[in-house]
């Protein structure tokens, strides 16, 4: 029961990413005026009229609820894609880096294991979930190098799936609690 409480909160959380704006969405991501960039080499880089706590790298706690508020206080939504390798994840950066905006890098249960390799062993969703949890440390390895701010997020999840979702919860607690 804890379990499923602890899976309902940290999955509300996620689903805030597309309450933010998703009804509000007036065009296409790209039509919209970019928000430029402009920062030293030594200067971390920001985007000058997102909130102050929003910074290029992966988003999470404070920040993150920042980033959604001003998103659905300024009508716009953040685009998630479904990626399914790291040339995909990279692409997403890179658009989100050219068009000026944050980007939601979304990992589903087939496209862990396709980063995994399809002849790994996917005995109880291993594959499917190392998989998840390699492309989302390449996103916390290289979105700071973009510049950009990224939300990473689940795909949705049935009931027989929830083995792969639980094993991605437990590998971000361990995350954090190595990371914080």
């Amino acid at each position: 029961q804890y379990r499923a409480a602890k899976m309902f909160a940290k999955s509300l959380v996620l689903a805030l990413a597309f309450l933010a704006g998703a009804n509000a969405f007036t065009g296409s991501f790209a039509s919209r005026r970019p928000v430029s960039m402009s920062a030293t080499a030594s200067e971390t880089k920001t985007f000058p009229k997102l909130p102050a706590t929003v910074k290029p790298g992966v988003v999470t706690g404070t920040a993150l609820k920042d980033l959604l508020q001003y998103a659905k206080d300024n009508e716009f939504a953040i685009p998630g894609v479904n990626i399914v390798g790291t040339s995909s994840i990279n692409a997403c950066m890179e658009a989100a880096k050219k068009t000026g905006g944050p980007i939601m890098v979304t990992f589903s249960r087939g496209g862990g294991q396709f980063i995994a390799g399809k002849a790994a062993d996917n005995s109880d969703d291993a594959a499917c979930i190392a998989g998840a949890v390699a492309g989302a440390l390449h996103v916390r390895t290289v979105a700071e190098l973009y510049g950009v701010p990224v939300i990473l997020h689940t795909d949705h999840c049935c009931k027989a799936w929830l083995p792969w979702f639980d094993g991605m919860l437990d590998a971000n607690e361990k995350y954090f609690e190595k990371n914080g």
